[in-house]
């Protein structure tokens, strides 16, 4: 299957010299009228449309209290905020990055409350993605359809069982987790790959290209700053960027030479350099942080049912290594693949959130190959025709309720998951007040209206995890039916509690009074005594 890709080049006699665009024939008549939007930019127009409303039409649940909890606690105190569940300071916690100290501010100068900026947070992650998938497919490819089929492959193959993790990007899973940092920091990871590949391969504007024929420093320290930054946004997504830029640099970077070397180093310096001078956090005391590990290790169960239609990408893949063993998708895929089989084998099962980035590689080669211009041969008719199967069994079995609005549904597509609303606790329990909660949803919401948890559900390297799971404990005692008067109150000064918040299956203890309760969940809320 030949490979008709033609990649324009900063030419050597252009150095230094700026070219000037002519207008020529039908565009000259109409006096330079502007080009017409091209195909990516309309489709993906249109997705933003539709992503963004349906982002919007499902209530928020999952990690957005936890995210919402952080932007509560930035907006009472951006230089200290406390800690985003508990009435503990937060100094060392990770959630505290650039992207949360912006929503903080932004929250604020408006007065809005931690679950409206995350959800609004959805439209800007949303625009950084589409835009930076449009920018990486460019600098793979000059075919006009390969971002479109790209923009489709990214969000359809994936498999026919539910994903669903913080950093995934198939439609069902960003209706949840659009506004996360994570949505924000695979957005500026494509930016980075396309700008890692636009320098590596040559392709940067004259103006930016100094004598020697290489692009200068700041360039190169402007795109360290960019990798520092999705280090602090969100430290596993850089782990896939990191590698990303290796195969980029590694597959396209011809010239080894002294100031080739000097270049790429001071992009790696600067990117140490940003991460380290962040005030709030550690970022790189993380490596050697493994409470979070067990929570992950579900990441690696039912892969085949969850990713296997991505698969149909690998004989696009084959192809780009047939054509270079350096091709920079081939060897994206392989360190990714890599450092996930070092996650399983190793325990450090949080690797394992790269998965859904590994998958790019296969989709957007997919993508590239299918953007080929016609007559298309035998083989190319046989691996789009799969495609296109593969893309409607993922919208008919996961992904289709997640655009397709439940009254307007002809089949009974899988719907996103919606979880009851908490507003009614925020209306009767003041912003840091301590919560004892048990259930699943509330203790995962509640934080994200200012209100502490005695017991963080979520581990933070801010609270010691023997700590985190000492306070679990005193929990489960309160609210074992065996606890005692005396027990719980003790418990419930130690942690300085004033409110329960309890399913339907609980007893109210007898020192409390119960002053609401929920219709929709069945749960009580009441003050302790």
């Amino acid at each position: 299957m030949p490979r008709t890709d033609t990649t324009s080049h900063v030419g050597k006699a252009a150095v230094g010299t700026l070219v000037r665009s002519t207008v020529r024939g039908a565009t000259a008549l109409r006096g330079g009228r502007g080009p017409r939007p091209t195909q990516y930019q309309v489709f993906g127009f249109l997705f933003f449309l539709v992503m963004l409303l349906a982002y919007w039409a499902v209530p928020l649940c999952c990690d957005a209290g936890q995210h919402a909890a952080v932007v509560e606690r930035l907006k009472a105190d951006l230089l200290r905020p406390r800690h985003p569940m508990a009435d503990l300071p937060g100094a060392g916690s990770p959630y505290y990055s650039p992207y949360a100290l912006a929503q903080g501010a932004f929250a604020r100068l408006t007065g809005l409350g931690g679950w409206e900026v995350v959800r609004l947070a959805g439209a800007l992650n949303l625009a950084v993605l589409l835009t930076g998938i449009g920018r990486l497919v460019r600098v793979l490819t000059p075919r006009p359809w390969a971002p479109v089929l790209a923009l489709g492959a990214m969000t359809l193959l994936w498999g026919t069982e539910r994903a669903w993790w913080s950093g995934y990007l198939s439609l069902m899973s960003m209706t949840g987790n659009l506004g996360y940092p994570s949505a924000f920091a695979i957005g500026l990871t494509f930016w980075a790959w396309a700008w890692t590949g636009a320098r590596a391969r040559g392709q940067w504007p004259v103006r930016y290209v100094g004598p020697s024929g290489l692009p200068g420093f700041a360039g190169y320290a402007g795109l360290g700053a960019l990798y520092g930054l999705i280090l602090l946004v969100h430290p596993i997504t850089a782990a896939a960027a990191v590698l990303g830029a290796v195969a980029f640099v590694a597959g396209w970077q011809r010239g080894w030479g002294p100031a080739v070397l000097v270049r790429w180093a001071v992009t790696a310096g600067v990117a140490v350099l940003v991460a380290w001078s962040w005030p709030y956090f550690d970022v790189f005391a993380l490596a050697g942080n493994h409470s979070v590990d067990g929570m992950h290790r579900r990441l690696y169960e039912r892969l085949p049912g969850q990713f296997w239609l991505a698969l149909l990408g690998l004989p696009a893949l084959w192809l780009r290594r047939r054509a270079s063993r350096r091709d920079p998708l081939v060897l994206m895929f392989a360190l990714d693949c890599l450092l996930v089989a070092y996650g399983w084998i190793s325990g450090h099962y949080t690797y394992g959130r790269i998965l859904g980035l590994t998958l790019v590689p296969l989709q957007f080669a997919l993508a590239v190959e299918l953007a080929a211009p016609r007559p298309w041969s035998r083989a190319r008719r046989v691996l789009g025709g799969t495609a296109a199967a593969g893309a409607c069994v993922g919208f008919l079995t996961v992904q289709g309720g997640a655009v397709v609005p439940r009254a307007l549904d002809p089949v009974g597509l899988e719907q996103p998951s919606r979880w009851p609303s908490y507003a009614w606790v925020a209306r009767h329990v003041g912003k840091g007040e301590v919560v004892i909660s048990d259930g699943h949803y509330a203790p995962r919401s509640i934080p994200g209206f200012g209100q502490d948890l005695a017991a963080p559900i979520w581990p933070d390297p801010a609270l010691d995890e023997r700590d985190r799971e000492r306070r679990l404990a005193d929990v489960r005692a309160y609210l074992s039916p065996a606890s005692t008067r005396a027990e719980r109150t003790t418990v419930a000064r130690r942690y300085h509690a004033r409110w329960l918040l309890l399913t339907r299956w609980k007893r109210v203890p007898e020192e409390a009074v119960v002053v609401a309760w929920s219709r929709e969940t069945g749960e009580v809320l009441a003050r302790i005594g």
